[in-house]
C-alpha cells in the first residue's frame, strides 16, 4: 500500500489518499524468477563441472597412455616409449627413455660379467674335481667325498647362475609354444639315467596336443629343474601332470617323498622371498623354476601332494596379451 497526505490548496484541509495492489502476483513472479534461475545455475554448474571433467581427461589422456607404455617397458626391458601426443611430455618421454637405455647398458654388463665368471669357474672346478678323483684312487676316500660334496655344491650354484642370464633374456610377448609332453618326455628320458633317477617311476598325464606358451627350451629347462628337485627327495614315484582349462595351461609335478612344513612354504612364496634362502632342502631348482616362470608371464604355487610330498603347479595364461596393440 502506497499512502500520501495531500493539500488541494493553502486553505483547504488535508486529504490522506492510500493506494493498494494486491501483491500474490509480485510474490508469484519473484517464486517463478526464483525457480527458473536455479535451474539455470545448475545446468550452468553442470555445463561446467563436464566441461572441467573433459578438459582434464583430455589433458592427461598422453599421462594415461605413457602409463601403459611404461608397464611394457617395466616387463621388457628393451622396449622403448614411442614419442607421441602433446608436445609437453615429450621431455619426460625422452628422458625416460634415456634411463631405460642405461638400465639396459648396466644390466647386459652384469649378465656378461656374471655368465663370464660362471664359465670362469668351471674349468677350475673341473680341474679341483679331477684332483678329488686322484685322492680317491690314492686311498683318501673320505677326503676326496667331502671334496666332492663341496665341488658339486659350487657346481650347482655355478649352473644356476648361468640360467638365471638365460632367463634374463627371456623377452616377454613371444608367440613361441611348445608341445608339453613332449618337453616332458625328453627330461624323464634324462632323469631315468641318473643315478638318483633309477630307482623313480615317471607317471606322465599330459595331452598329446597340449601346447604352453613359452619356447621349447625354456619349457626343458623348467621341468628339469622341478623335476631334478622332485627327484631327489622322492621315494618311488614322480607325477607328470598338465591340463587346459579355464584359459590356462596348468602343469603339476608331484612327488611322495617327505615334502616341506607348511610354515616353509609361505615363506617360500612371500614376495622377495628367495625359494633358495627359505630352508627346507630344496636347494636352487626350485628358485630357478620360479625365476623361469615369472619370466614368461607364468605363476608357480606350492603345496603339499596328495601322495605325501611336494606338489609344484605351474600356470600360463592359453594365449599372452598382445602389448603392441
Amino acid at each position: 500500500m502506497l499512502e500520501r497526505k495531500v493539500i488541494p490548496d493553502r486553505s483547504g484541509h488535508p486529504a490522506l489518499i492510500q493506494v493498494a495492489q494486491d501483491a500474490s502476483a509480485i510474490e508469484t513472479a519473484a517464486e517463478e524468477f526464483g525457480r527458473e534461475l536455479a535451474f539455470f545455475l545448475i545446468a550452468l554448474w553442470l555445463v561446467l563441472s563436464s566441461a572441467a571433467w573433459l578438459q582434464v581427461s583430455l589433458g592427461l589422456s598422453p599421462l594415461n597412455r605413457l602409463r601403459a607404455k611404461l608397464s611394457r617397458l617395466e616387463e621388457n626391458p628393451s622396449e622403448r616409449l614411442d614419442t607421441f601426443g602433446a608436445s609437453e611430455v615429450q621431455p619426460l618421454i625422452l628422458a625416460i627413455n634415456s634411463l631405460a637405455e642405461a638400465r639396459e647398458r648396466d644390466l647386459g654388463r652384469a649378465r656378461r660379467r656374471a655368465t663370464d665368471l660362471a664359465h670362469g669357474l668351471k674349468t677350475p672346478l673341473a680341474a679341483i674335481s679331477a684332483q678329488a678323483r686322484r685322492l680317491r684312487d690314492s686311498g683318501a676316500i673320505e677326503g676326496a667325498q667331502s671334496l666332492q660334496h663341496v665341488l658339486k655344491a659350487m657346481n650347482a650354484v655355478v649352473e644356476a647362475e648361468l640360467a638365471r642370464t638365460r632367463i634374463a633374456s627371456l623377452r616377454v610377448g613371444s608367440d613361441s609354444r611348445a608341445s608339453v609332453r613332449n618337453a616332458a618326455e625328453k627330461v624323464v628320458a634324462v632323469l631315468e639315467r641318473t643315478e638318483m633317477g633309477q630307482s623313480i617311476v615317471f607317471d606322465l598325464d599330459i595331452p598329446d596336443e597340449l601346447m604352453a606358451p613359452v619356447a621349447d627350451e625354456i619349457l626343458i629347462e623348467l621341468f628339469g629343474a622341478i623335476g631334478e628337485n622332485a627327484v631327489r627327495f622322492a621315494r618311488r614315484h614322480v607325477f607328470f601332470v598338465a591340463s587346459k582349462a579355464e584359459g590356462e595351461v596348468m602343469v603339476t609335478i608331484e612327488d611322495d617323498g617327505p615334502g616341506i612344513a607348511r610354515d616353509m612354504i609361505r615363506m617360500a612364496l612371500l614376495r622377495g622371498a628367495r625359494l633358495d634362502e627359505s630352508g627346507g632342502g630344496q636347494g636352487l631348482g626350485l628358485a630357478i623354476t620360479r625365476e623361469l616362470v615369472e619370466a614368461t608371464q607364468g605363476k608357480v604355487a606350492l603345496s603339499g601332494s596328495k601322495w605325501g610330498g611336494l606338489r609344484v603347479e605351474v600356470r600360463w595364461p592359453s594365449s599372452k596379451p598382445n602389448h603392441h596393440t
